[in-house]
């Protein structure tokens, strides 16, 4: 064939998404030495990303089959409409249409969505600005953005996507949204329950068809992941009340054709009711059938209780965890008796192989560092596995308080026969506050108020607490700070520096001060686990600046020791704590022994203080919480105890529905003024629960409680009868400026002098 100089045209056609492209040529080309390659059609893409794509390169050999990879290879960028290869002589020119960019996404009609949280999901799925314009990608997201409404209960959503092209080859992406209103539950229907009634069963289900409660809690909102845990719990109740072979035969969801309202029927087979017979171990159980026995919390006689063998499953395992085996298997197989209905549980135990830690990894601490975490650990690395050591290892960290969820995960080494990885992941709470003000006023004039207080300051797990208020009636500088681990070891060191002047405000018909300074340092060695001994001394200094309108007590205190005194206090102090979180326990205990002892200087005396908390979980929901506080005090060497010395009772932390610090005793002349009292008794009940709407969140939670206290002064003695009562409800929530508990108490026993004040809250209290 004579050569001329003809163009040759290879045409591509994408015929399946997927990557099929049929090549069509007018005929075929022989192959030819490539001199050079150009490339036609391109706006935004940069040459060399076509020329990293071709398979081959200037003064490489051209055929058919590397023509077809080379279509393949740039239609797979994803970039391109349209891709041809025409050759010219013994140049190969490379032609391609470029797809549109997107240049903007908007959306029209979201109410329910915000925007910015709508782009990021299609961000993610490949729709954003900048990013080359698929058809396929879009109708995608129209298919998402329904289905986000759906599970929002917006079934009468619809979506439609408008494709604007605009100037340079782009393309603006609108998504018009009309919502429509929520579909709600109308019907909620059991069938073939015979055991319990419609309305029992009906009451376990977080879905409902709706209450006064639902415009926060959205309970009559269908969802397919609440009805699954909704289902769950329904089996969990018949399960654990001997209704072994209970199932759900099936689940039926209705819409109305409005698509406004939905009926859901749950389809039940109750079965017989199953008692146990007994209980056998089977298996390896290291020579300790007895300690295994103990364990069992399957009782024989008395209705089969599937949270009974998980339970007792559990408990066999994590007593196989404190002798290292981290692999222990454990099941409880059941021998059925249909005819009597009862039934028998073998537990099977495999110990399996011991292991040891090789390595513990902390993750979600963003700010805290490692050392904070890993020095409260007493599972080590390189160590045997031991897990009575890994849950108090965790509960250590969990009693930090810089955390909202503390959680250890055990991950097979992959590889070793023996070996485990423990990853504690934690969630970190805020642990700093910040406050500034100033106010202006005629008793005051311009006072400026600055309080910083964090917890975990710069992640070291220290304490720093500074507070100023210029204020004429209440001016203060206060500095404190803590070291939990002020040796290697773990004794801690508490300093507190304070300088504090109090006037009565302008209008109270005073003039005097009281100005109050001092410092001091405490050391804190742990003797156990959970045990601690505090012991540290200080000083303080009271100066009392006369003038008009110096309430009485305060005079007859200058009278006896002097209108500037001092003080030399030693402080000894004991506590113990096994409760499981130190933000939001559950379970365990907290005792505390705190005196303080006038050693020397014009004030002389001994304080007590002792409390103990103790918390008792119902459930997996309800924890009922108990306090308890008493205090004493007494002067010495010949002196009464001092006024400044004295317990307050009233308000959030110890009687609830009273003004704060207005129980006991009161000035005989002014007796608006309360004086506190050398003895005080607190005593408080509450009973926690997840606030409604708020899931699994441990830091909101509902509480009802009933309180009774007061202080009694030097020469009365605790009397029961004197106690003052109150009963409410409230609020505890872990806010980003530290715990803030809301309080509406009802006072049941008050006496016509009390303050009362129904509404309180608080930063800061634990109880």
């Amino acid at each position: 064939m004579q050569k001329q100089f003809n163009r040759f045209k290879v045409r591509a056609v994408c015929a399946i998404a997927a990557g099929l492209f049929m090549v069509n040529a007018a005929w075929a080309v022989d192959p030819f030495t490539v001199r050079d390659i150009r490339v036609e059609g391109l706006q935004r893409v940069e040459p060399g990303t076509i020329f990293a794509s071709l398979p081959f390169r200037v003064g490489e050999t051209y055929n058919d089959d590397k023509g077809s990879t080379a279509i393949r290879a740039l239609f797979g960028l994803g970039l391109f409409k349209d891709v041809r290869l025409e050759v010219s002589g013994d140049v190969l020119v490379v032609i391609v249409e470029e797809r549109p960019t997107v240049a903007d996404v908007d959306f029209v009609g979201t109410k329910e969505f915000d925007k910015d949280v709508l782009k990021k999901a299609l961000r993610d799925a490949g729709i954003s600005d900048g990013q080359p314009f698929d058809k396929a990608l879009a109708d995608k997201a129209e298919q998402e953005l329904k289905r986000q409404y759906i599970n929002k209960s917006l079934y009468g959503v619809e979506v439609i996507t408008t494709v604007t092209p605009i100037e340079r080859n782009r393309v603006n992406l609108t998504f018009s949204v009309v919502e429509g209103d929520v579909a709600k539950i109308k019907e909620i229907h059991i069938t073939g329950n015979k055991a319990f009634s419609e309305s029992t069963l009906l009451g376990l289900f977080d879905q409902d068809t709706g209450g006064w409660l639902s415009w926060y809690t959205k309970s009559d909102r269908y969802s397919r992941s609440k009805l699954n845990a909704d289902i769950e719990t329904l089996r969990s109740y018949y399960l654990s009340r001997g209704y072994l072979e209970f199932r759900v035969d099936s689940t039926q969801v209705a819409i109305s054709p409005d698509k406004q309202s939905i009926a859901v029927t749950v389809n039940v087979t109750e079965g017989a009711r199953f008692v146990v017979s007994g209980v056998k171990l089977e298996g390896n159980y290291l020579g300790k059938e007895e300690e295994f026995k103990s364990l069992v919390s399957i009782k024989p006689g008395e209705p089969y209780n599937a949270d009974s063998v998980a339970e007792t499953t559990k408990a066999f395992t994590d007593y196989f965890g404190t002798f290292g085996f981290a692999f222990a298997k454990v099941e409880a197989t059941p021998e059925i008796d249909r005819v009597n209905n009862r039934v028998a549980f073998v537990l099977q135990a495999e110990p399996s192989r011991r292991a040891y830690v090789r390595r513990i990894n902390v993750t979600g601490n963003n700010r805290t560092r490692d050392e904070v975490v890993r020095r409260e650990f007493r599972q080590f690395e390189s160590s045997w596995y031991d897990g009575d050591k890994i849950r108090l290892s965790r509960d250590r960290v969990d009693r930090l308080g810089f955390f909202t969820d503390v959680n250890v995960e055990t991950q097979e080494v992959t590889g070793t026969a023996d070996q485990v990885d423990l990853t504690v992941a934690v969630a970190e709470k805020p642990t700093g506050n910040l406050q500034l003000g100033a106010g202006f006023s005629s008793a005051d004039k311009l006072s400026l108020m600055f309080g910083i207080r964090q917890e975990n300051v710069f992640g070291s797990g220290n304490y720093l607490g500074i507070e100023l208020n210029t204020s004429k009636s209440n001016r203060q500088l206060v500095l404190s700070t803590i070291d939990p681990y002020f040796t290697a070891d773990g004794i801690s060191r508490t300093i507190d520096v304070y300088d504090r002047t109090s006037k009565p405000l302008s209008g109270q018909g005073g003039d005097y001060s009281l100005k109050t300074r001092g410092a001091s340092i405490r050391f804190g060695v742990p003797f156990t686990e959970n045990d601690t001994v505090y012991f540290g001394t200080g000083y303080e200094s009271l100066t009392i600046v006369p003038g008009t309108g110096l309430p009485n007590p305060y005079r007859l205190y200058a009278e006896e020791r002097g209108y500037k005194t001092n003080s030399v206090p030693l402080t000894v102090g004991w506590s113990r704590d096994n409760r499981d979180s130190a933000l939001v326990p559950t379970t365990g205990r907290y005792q505390r022994l705190y005196g303080d002892w006038g050693v020397a200087g014009d004030v002389r005396f001994v304080r007590a203080n002792y409390q103990i908390q103790q918390y008792i979980p119902i459930n997996k929901q309800f924890t009922v919480a108990l306090n308890g506080e008493l205090g004493w005090g007494k002067g010495l060497s010949g002196q009464t105890f001092s006024i400044f010395k004295n317990y307050y009772s009233g308000g959030l932390g110890s009687v609830r529905g009273f003004q704060q610090g207005s129980l006991g005793p009161r000035d005989l002349l002014d007796p608006t003024l309360a004086l506190g009292g050398p003895k005080k008794l607190t005593l408080n009940a509450e009973v926690l629960a997840p606030f409604p709407g708020a899931g699994n969140d441990r830091t909101l939670r509902l509480y009802g409680f009933v309180d009774a206290g007061n202080v009694f002064g030097e020469k009365e003695s605790y009397n029961f009868n004197d106690l003052r009562v109150s009963s409410g409800i409230g609020i505890s929530w872990i806010s980003p400026v530290g715990p803030l508990r809301i309080a509406y108490a009802v006072p049941l026993r008050k006496q016509a002098q009390d303050k009362i004040e129904r509404l309180q809250f608080q930063i800061g209290t634990s109880f």
